[in-house]
């Protein structure tokens, strides 16, 4: 996005005159709405919006945006339910891997073209084994191994070398170690996964073993925020492929790829553009 924008979502309690009081406020402060989408749930009674706002628009920047706009989200009973967001602040992403490198080859290749413009700020595995494709890529890589028995270890570490960082994501890449409850909710709504569409019909090793057997048709992915409770967290994306009698296993493997590739680029780029709003184990995404 080449002209700057300020980016507000927002969630609340429905009601009349929201929009009403949001355009009034922006119109108010010679805002120039560029984008706007609503979304109102009538399980919830809850309402969700997400505003693209011209930057140079406005007579003030973003912090005063920000602190402005306070009144109108607490008017509104929005309480911690809203955000602001400059599209000129580059988002920094940190990568979580294990050994299987198709995620993070597609997402550094993204990265390098220029179509995902997100800066890299490191690659964390517990293997060795992707260390050289990601430093080609000019990108620190991190290996932090994790024992039997001293997990607890090497997740402080892989926690204290993700917060340098301050990042806007937290990518697992498929990193293939369960994250604890303490660090679901110190990364909550940052950290983002990837699985296979087998869950919870094929649980455990070969999953695409199992789903041949089975004659499975159509197999998928699922990009999903990390949570405590394991591959159940909100949903960002998902994604399904076509398979057939004539696919061995390997096929399958290879078509799971792709579709795993695709779906958690696309998440990321939906939460990295304030594009999806969270209440409680759903998500809206504009």
């Amino acid at each position: 996005m080449s002209e700057r924008r300020y980016v507000i979502t927002f969630g609340c309690p429905d009601r009349t005159g929201i929009v009403a009081r949001i355009s009034s406020f922006l119109a108010d402060a010679g805002g120039w709405i560029v984008g706007a989408a609503y979304h109102t749930d009538p399980d919830t009674g809850w309402f969700f919006t997400r505003q693209e706002v011209r930057a140079d628009s406005l007579p003030f920047g973003v912090d005063e945006l920000r602190a402005r706009f306070a009144e109108v989200a607490a008017s509104l009973s929005a309480e911690s339910n809203w955000r602001v967001e400059d599209t000129d602040v580059r988002r920094r992403v940190v990568i979580l891997v294990s050994k299987d490198g198709h995620c993070l080859y597609d997402l550094l290749g993204r990265v390098a073209s220029g179509e995902l413009d997100v800066e890299v700020s490191a690659v964390i595995g517990n293997h060795e084994t992707l260390a050289g494709i990601t430093r080609a890529h000019g990108i620190p890589f991190h290996h932090v191994p994790f024992p039997t028995g001293d997990k607890a270890s090497a997740f402080a570490e892989v926690r204290k070398l993700v917060e340098e960082h301050d990042p806007h994501a937290i990518v697992l890449a498929r990193f293939m170690q369960i994250l604890p409850p303490e660090l679901c909710e110190a990364w909550a709504g940052r950290a983002i996964n990837i699985h296979h569409s087998f869950l919870p019909s094929f649980v455990g090793a070969r999953p695409y073993h199992q789903a041949h057997r089975r004659g499975v048709k159509l197999i998928g992915a699922t990009c999903h925020y990390v949570t405590a409770d394991l591959d159940a967290g909100p949903i960002i994306e998902q994604d399904v492929i076509r398979v057939d009698h004539g696919d061995a296993v390997p096929d399958l493997v290879r078509k799971g790829r792709d579709i795993e590739k695709v779906t958690l680029a696309r998440g990321l780029r939906w939460h990295l553009e304030d594009r999806v709003l969270v209440h409680g184990n759903r998500t809206v995404v504009f």
